[in-house]
Protein backbone atom coordinates (compact mmCIF):
# COMPACT_ATOMS: atom_id res chain seq x y z
CA UNK A 1 0.00 0.00 0.00
CA UNK A 2 1.68 3.47 -1.15
CA UNK A 3 2.09 6.10 1.28
CA UNK A 4 0.32 9.44 0.23
CA UNK A 5 2.77 11.55 -1.81
CA UNK A 6 1.39 14.62 0.41
CA UNK A 7 0.87 15.14 4.06
CA UNK A 8 -2.81 14.95 4.55
CA UNK A 9 -4.76 15.01 8.05
CA UNK A 10 -7.58 12.13 8.84
CA UNK A 11 -9.51 12.56 11.74
CA UNK A 12 -10.29 9.26 13.69
CA UNK A 13 -13.17 9.15 15.73
CA UNK A 14 -14.61 6.45 18.35
CA UNK A 15 -17.94 5.36 18.91
CA UNK A 16 -19.90 3.33 20.89
CA UNK A 17 -20.93 1.06 17.79
CA UNK A 18 -18.90 1.51 15.09
CA UNK A 19 -21.00 -0.71 12.90
CA UNK A 20 -24.19 1.85 13.38
CA UNK A 21 -21.51 4.59 12.89
CA UNK A 22 -20.13 3.46 9.31
CA UNK A 23 -24.19 3.13 8.44
CA UNK A 24 -25.28 6.00 9.28
CA UNK A 25 -22.21 8.09 7.83
CA UNK A 26 -23.00 5.82 4.67
CA UNK A 27 -26.67 6.88 4.22
CA UNK A 28 -26.92 10.39 5.69
CA UNK A 29 -23.58 12.09 4.67
CA UNK A 30 -22.64 9.98 1.36
CA UNK A 31 -19.28 8.15 2.90
CA UNK A 32 -18.32 5.22 1.16
CA UNK A 33 -16.64 2.25 2.94
CA UNK A 34 -12.48 2.44 2.23
CA UNK A 35 -11.27 -0.29 4.05
CA UNK A 36 -12.76 -2.43 6.84
CA UNK A 37 -10.84 -4.70 9.22
CA UNK A 38 -12.44 -6.98 11.46
CA UNK A 39 -10.45 -8.89 14.53
CA UNK A 40 -11.14 -12.65 14.88
CA UNK A 41 -14.49 -12.39 16.61
CA UNK A 42 -15.84 -9.98 13.61
CA UNK A 43 -16.10 -6.67 16.03
CA UNK A 44 -14.61 -3.38 14.42
CA UNK A 45 -10.81 -2.90 14.17
CA UNK A 46 -10.41 -0.02 12.14
CA UNK A 47 -12.12 1.45 9.35
CA UNK A 48 -11.61 4.42 7.02
CA UNK A 49 -14.57 5.99 4.72
CA UNK A 50 -14.12 8.07 1.85
CA UNK A 51 -16.14 10.95 0.46
CA UNK A 52 -14.30 12.57 -2.35
CA UNK A 53 -10.48 12.94 -1.95
CA UNK A 54 -11.00 12.92 2.18
CA UNK A 55 -11.38 10.57 4.51
CA UNK A 56 -11.90 9.57 8.23
CA UNK A 57 -11.23 6.91 10.52
CA UNK A 58 -14.23 5.14 12.39
CA UNK A 59 -13.14 2.93 15.26
CA UNK A 60 -14.28 1.52 18.97
CA UNK A 61 -13.73 3.14 22.02
CA UNK A 62 -10.36 1.77 22.92
CA UNK A 63 -9.48 3.59 25.99
CA UNK A 64 -10.45 5.54 28.84
CA UNK A 65 -9.22 8.88 26.54
CA UNK A 66 -10.98 7.86 23.74
CA UNK A 67 -15.07 8.18 23.85
CA UNK A 68 -18.03 8.68 21.64
CA UNK A 69 -19.76 11.75 22.74
CA UNK A 70 -22.43 9.29 24.12
CA UNK A 71 -20.21 8.04 26.60
CA UNK A 72 -19.85 11.75 27.81
CA UNK A 73 -23.24 13.11 28.30
CA UNK A 74 -23.43 14.62 24.79
CA UNK A 75 -19.80 16.67 24.93
CA UNK A 76 -17.34 16.27 22.49
CA UNK A 77 -13.89 18.39 21.95
CA UNK A 78 -13.52 18.62 18.40
CA UNK A 79 -15.68 18.91 15.10
CA UNK A 80 -15.38 17.71 11.43
CA UNK A 81 -15.63 20.16 8.81
CA UNK A 82 -16.14 18.39 4.95
CA UNK A 83 -16.11 20.84 2.03
CA UNK A 84 -18.68 19.84 -0.23
CA UNK A 85 -18.07 20.55 -4.27
CA UNK A 86 -21.77 21.12 -4.64
CA UNK A 87 -25.78 20.85 -3.52
CA UNK A 88 -25.26 21.48 0.36
CA UNK A 89 -28.72 22.17 0.92
CA UNK A 90 -29.90 19.10 -0.89
CA UNK A 91 -26.69 17.32 1.35
CA UNK A 92 -28.80 18.59 4.51
CA UNK A 93 -31.95 17.36 3.47
CA UNK A 94 -30.29 13.62 3.13
CA UNK A 95 -28.77 14.31 6.27
CA UNK A 96 -31.91 15.03 7.80
CA UNK A 97 -33.89 12.20 5.99
CA UNK A 98 -31.08 9.62 7.48
CA UNK A 99 -31.80 11.03 10.79
CA UNK A 100 -29.08 13.19 12.08
CA UNK A 101 -29.99 16.14 14.07
CA UNK A 102 -29.38 19.23 12.55
CA UNK A 103 -27.71 21.89 14.47
CA UNK A 104 -27.83 24.67 11.71
CA UNK A 105 -30.03 25.49 8.97
CA UNK A 106 -27.97 25.80 5.68
CA UNK A 107 -26.89 29.81 5.50
CA UNK A 108 -24.22 31.58 3.69
CA UNK A 109 -21.75 33.11 5.73
CA UNK A 110 -19.68 36.22 5.42
CA UNK A 111 -16.76 34.43 3.92
CA UNK A 112 -18.31 33.16 1.02
CA UNK A 113 -19.45 29.40 1.78
CA UNK A 114 -23.01 28.06 2.53
CA UNK A 115 -22.89 25.61 5.80
CA UNK A 116 -24.81 24.01 7.85
CA UNK A 117 -24.06 21.80 11.29
CA UNK A 118 -25.16 18.14 11.87
CA UNK A 119 -24.67 15.85 14.85
CA UNK A 120 -24.33 11.96 14.30
CA UNK A 121 -26.58 9.44 16.23
CA UNK A 122 -23.88 9.50 18.74
CA UNK A 123 -23.26 12.98 18.97
CA UNK A 124 -20.28 13.50 16.76
CA UNK A 125 -20.84 17.30 15.26
CA UNK A 126 -20.03 17.50 11.65
CA UNK A 127 -19.96 20.94 9.60
CA UNK A 128 -20.22 20.85 6.03
CA UNK A 129 -20.09 23.82 3.64
CA UNK A 130 -19.68 24.67 -0.24
CA UNK A 131 -18.27 28.20 -1.36
CA UNK A 132 -20.83 29.86 -3.13
CA UNK A 133 -18.94 33.19 -3.76
CA UNK A 134 -14.82 33.45 -3.76
CA UNK A 135 -14.01 36.27 -1.45
CA UNK A 136 -10.85 37.64 -0.56
CA UNK A 137 -10.12 38.33 3.44
CA UNK A 138 -10.38 41.74 2.39
CA UNK A 139 -13.85 41.30 1.48
CA UNK A 140 -15.21 38.92 4.22
CA UNK A 141 -13.11 41.30 6.93
CA UNK A 142 -15.43 44.09 5.53
CA UNK A 143 -18.56 42.17 5.68
CA UNK A 144 -17.81 41.07 8.86
CA UNK A 145 -16.22 43.91 11.38
CA UNK A 146 -13.27 41.11 11.52
CA UNK A 147 -9.99 41.37 11.10
CA UNK A 148 -8.36 38.97 8.80
CA UNK A 149 -4.27 38.43 9.30
CA UNK A 150 -2.81 35.72 6.98
CA UNK A 151 0.91 33.60 7.35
Amino acid sequence: MALPARTVFTPALCYKDPDAALAFLEKAFGFEPAMIIRDGEGRLAHSEMRLGDGLVMIGSEWDERTRSPASLDGRTTQTVHVHLAADIDGHCARARAAGATILMEPETQFYGDRTYRAADPEGHIWTFGQTIETLTPEEWDARSGLKTEMR
